[in-house]
C-alpha cells in the first residue's frame, strides 16, 4: 500500500504541467494552442520566450528528480529509477492534461540528476554539444538519448569516475526511454528529413526553417 501510494505521488509529480500553467497564469496563453501544441520545455521557449522556458525546464527536471528521490527519502526499499520512470510517464501522459503531455526529455534528465549528479552533467553536456552543432532541440534529444544509453554500458569500463559500476537496470530503462523519446519525436524526424524542422538561433547552424 505504501509503495503504491508513492508511485501515485511520483505519477502526479510528473503530471504537473508547468508550461501550461505558467502560460495561462502569466501570459494569458495556452501553449497547447500555439507552436507544436506540445506542453513541454521546447514549445514553452518557442511560444512564451526564454524566461518562461528556463523556468519550465527547471521545473520539468525538478519533478523527475523529486520523484526519483522518493524511495530514498522514505526508505521504501525499491530501486529509485522505477519512480523516475513513473514520473516520466506522468509527464508524457498527464492526468491534469487529458493524457497529452511533453516528450519526456527534461523529466528523464531529472531522473538522471537524482541517480548520479556527475552522470547528469555528462549527459547534459552531450545534449548541449549537439544542440550547438545542429541548432535542433529534437535532433539533439534523439542523439543524446542514444549516446547516453550507450554510455551506461561503456563508462563503467573506461571512465568509472563518471559512472563507477555497471547498472543493468539503468541501461535497460535508458534503452526503453530512448526508444520512447524517438517515438515521441516521430513527427520531428519527418520534418528533419524534409529539411523543415524548427531551429533555434544558437550554435553553428543558425539557418531558420
Amino acid at each position: 500500500m505504501k509503495i503504491g501510494l508513492f508511485f501515485i505521488i511520483a505519477y502526479l509529480l510528473g503530471s504537473l504541467q508547468s508550461g501550461v500553467w505558467i502560460g495561462q497564469l502569466f501570459y494569458q496563453k495556452d501553449i497547447r494552442n500555439f507552436g507544436s501544441g506540445n506542453t513541454g520545455t521546447t514549445n514553452t521557449f518557442r511560444v512564451l520566450g526564454k524566461n518562461a522556458g528556463i523556468v519550465v525546464l527547471f521545473l520539468d527536471i525538478l519533478k523527475g528528480t523529486l520523484a526519483t528521490l522518493l524511495p530514498t527519502w522514505f526508505d521504501l526499499g525499491v530501486n529509485p529509477l522505477w519512480f523516475g520512470v513513473v514520473a516520466i510517464l506522468g509527464h508524457t501522459f498527464p492526468i491534469f492534461g487529458k493524457f497529452k503531455g511533453g516528450k519526456a526529455v527534461a523529466t528523464s534528465a531529472g531522473m538522471l540528476l537524482a541517480y548520479s549528479p556527475l552522470f547528469f552533467v555528462y549527459s547534459a553536456s552531450i545534449f548541449v554539444l549537439f544542440l550547438f552543432l545542429t541548432s535542433m532541440v529534437s535532433l539533439s534529444s534523439i542523439i543524446s538519448a542514444v549516446l547516453i544509453t550507450l554510455s551506461t554500458m561503456i563508462l563503467p569500463i573506461f571512465v568509472p569516475i563518471i559512472l563507477p559500476q555497471q547498472d543493468w537496470l539503468l541501461t535497460l530503462l535508458a534503452t526503453a526511454i530512448s526508444i520512447f523519446i524517438i517515438y515521441r519525436h516521430r513527427d520531428n524526424i519527418k520534418r528533419i528529413k524534409a529539411g523543415t524542422e524548427s531551429r533555434i538561433p544558437f550554435g553553428l547552424n543558425k539557418k531558420e526553417s
